[in-house]
């Protein structure tokens, strides 16, 4: 294997190359966006996900104290605000909430995790090890799945509306208000990632972090649907 730094076009060719393995791809998430999913699957699937939402906050800040570079460190503080709401009741993790009241969890079951099971909290505990161990720019670089979620969640609201009656889009606050945000922070991410893996083994470790943050979601869908399954 060469040691020269792949180009700026490379590196994002190689990284952007990694979209089908994000879990837009899973059998599961296909099901869902075909209005296929029962009652009971979609609650599961949104108390499992609540763990991975309210998780996101640990790994940012686990990012931020790895992190040396203040510039970088004021720019990622603002994932924590936007997850955790600048005031209690706000924010995405708030909006997620909501989304499990109007499958028909109760806020009390969704946040003391009852539900959550075994490979889905597996899965999320092994990404924020990730984050909390591996440098700061690998860390960074296993959230570039921001690069392909806007497109994912514009269908979902759409594919979610039209199959699933009961759910009505101000329930759908999280995707609406994420989509926009998740372009720029994606877009954020890889010039970050970008500037700062500047050698052929940074470049391929950031690669093999992104790798690893698609089988991290994969795990969790596969977890999901197991668990979905079981009446």
């Amino acid at each position: 294997m060469s040691t020269e730094p792949l180009s700026s076009a490379d590196f994002v060719t190689a990284l952007r190359d990694l979209s089908h393995r994000y879990w837009g791809t899973h059998p599961f998430h296909h099901r869902m966006h075909a209005g296929e999913l029962s009652e009971h699957e979609l609650r599961v699937w949104a108390a499992n996900r609540w763990y991975y939402q309210c998780m996101l906050p640990q790994k940012d800040a686990a990012i931020i104290s790895n992190c040396p570079l203040p510039e970088i460190r004021r720019e990622w503080l603002d994932r924590i605000v936007y997850h955790d709401g600048a005031r209690a009741g706000d924010g995405g993790i708030e909006r997620w909430l909501r989304l499990c009241t109007a499958v028909g969890l109760d806020r009390e079951e969704v946040i003391d995790q009852r539900h959550v099971v075994p490979g889905v909290r597996f899965a999320v505990d092994a990404y924020v090890t990730f984050a909390r161990t591996k440098p700061w720019v690998e860390a960074i670089a296993s959230g570039l799945t921001e690069m392909f979620a806007g497109h994912l969640m514009q269908r979902r609201v759409a594919d979610m509306l039209a199959n699933y009656s009961w759910i009505a889009r101000e329930d759908l606050a999280y995707f609406t208000n994420r989509i926009d945000k998740v372009s720029g922070e994606g877009k954020g991410t890889l010039d970050i990632v970008v500037r700062h893996a500047v050698t052929r083994e940074q470049q391929e470790r950031s690669i093999e972090a992104l790798k690893f943050k698609t089988d991290v979601l994969w795990s969790m869908l596969d977890a999901i649907e197991r668990a979905g399954a079981k009446q």
